[in-house]
């Protein structure tokens, strides 16, 4: 399944207190359903109201977005309402609670997409309406989009492919790469393969297995890593995962096998659990996107478009239908040796956090 956790709760209740009038904020299916007729973007206070959907708060990185967007938008604008909905993974009950929030009368729409093709409509009814749509960390394709703010997501995959490379020149490669629906994973693939080509063409690398991970889900990655084992009997040599969800999935059929540790893997977001197996030695690397700065980015824009000016941008990334103005951040490799300096000290995961399964006089001396 996917990693779950238990959510942090005070943040949730922010965008619900923050938005009384909008029904079901939580994560309920219904979650989102609107009781107002409101379509002003102001409330009747004057407040600017600014929409923030997920497609899944489950997941264990979303809920740190969440509360870095919402708690940045109070800081510079304390009367600001941020209307937060969670889709729990559907992408129809996205859809819906995005209609909700266009029709509730937000000044600017947020939208972190469960699946980057299934908004067009959402993208069109927003821009009737005058809203500007930011996609936020995962491009939403063939419709008008205001701002995409993520990292450079080709850089990740180029990230995890060198280490990998640089671990495993030579051998079965398994690729386990993300939801075929998030344009994400494919932009992850491509920079991986940027790396690869050369290693597969001359020989040194063979791929083995390769198989799309749908929603990213733990329990999915599992059962594919088992199925490349049993084709491979066990002649993995290097497993490149799309992302720490996935990563743990292809741990735990290594663990079975009593490979873990022994094959290099990799991992995306630096969540808590695929940090301490760094550094216990059980997965090889992760690629950290620092989430305040991507969350503070793209909240500053939500502003300043609320504010009728034009965000500072990177650049422009095509989603399809048009080049969308972009912040693009770069990511950074973690690995065992740099997990105090990009993780502890940015405030990421505490030491005693990280190293929790550790035995403290092994711990890095600071």
């Amino acid at each position: 399944m996917k990693r779950k956790f238990s959510k942090f709760t005070g943040v949730l209740a922010v965008g619900c207190a923050a938005a009384l009038t909008l029904a079901g904020c939580g994560t309920g299916s219904n979650a989102g359903s609107s009781n107002a007729g409101s379509s002003n973007s102001t409330s009747a206070s004057g407040a600017v109201k600014i929409g923030l959907s997920f497609g899944d708060l489950n997941l264990e990185r979303w809920p740190h977005d969440e509360k870095d967007i919402t708690s940045y938008i109070k800081a510079h604008d304390p009367n600001a309402q941020v209307l937060v909905q969670d889709a729990n993974g559907s992408s129809s009950t996205q859809v819906s609670q995005c209609e909700n929030l266009i029709s509730e009368g937000v000044k600017v729409l947020i939208i972190n997409a469960q699946n980057g093709s299934a908004l067009v409509q959402v993208l069109n009814d927003a821009k009737r309406a005058g809203i500007p749509v930011i996609a936020y960390d995962r491009m939403i394709e063939n419709g008008p989009v205001s701002l995409y703010v993520s990292y450079d997501n080709e850089k990740v995959g180029e990230l995890q492919a060198q280490y990998l490379t640089q671990v495993a020149p030579k051998g079965n490669y398994v690729l386990l790469e993300g939801d075929p629906t998030d344009p994400n994973a494919t932009q992850f693939y491509n920079g991986q393969m940027k790396v690869l080509n050369p290693y597969i063409k001359n020989g040194s690398i063979k791929v083995v297995y390769k198989q799309w991970t749908n929603n990213y889900d733990t329990n999915t990655a599992e059962s594919e890593m088992e199925d490349a084992l049993t084709k491979t009997q066990n002649n993995v040599t290097a497993v490149l995962d799309a992302n720490d969800s996935i990563a743990l999935g292809a741990i735990q059929a290594l663990k079975q096998q009593h490979l873990a540790g022994k094959v290099p893997t990799t991992g995306q977001d630096a969540d808590l659990a695929n940090c301490q197996d760094i550094v216990e030695g059980l997965q090889t690397m992760t690629v950290y996107k620092p989430i305040n700065t991507e969350a503070d980015d793209a909240a500053q824009a939500a502003l300043d478009l609320a504010a009728g000016k034009t965000p500072k941008t990177t650049g422009t990334t095509d989603n399809g239908f048009t080049k969308v103005p972009s912040i693009l951040l770069s990511p950074v490799a973690v690995t065992k040796s740099n997990m105090m300096d990009e993780i502890v000290k940015s405030g990421f995961h505490t030491e005693a956090q990280v190293y929790a399964n550790v035995p403290k006089s092994q711990w890095p001396k600071n």
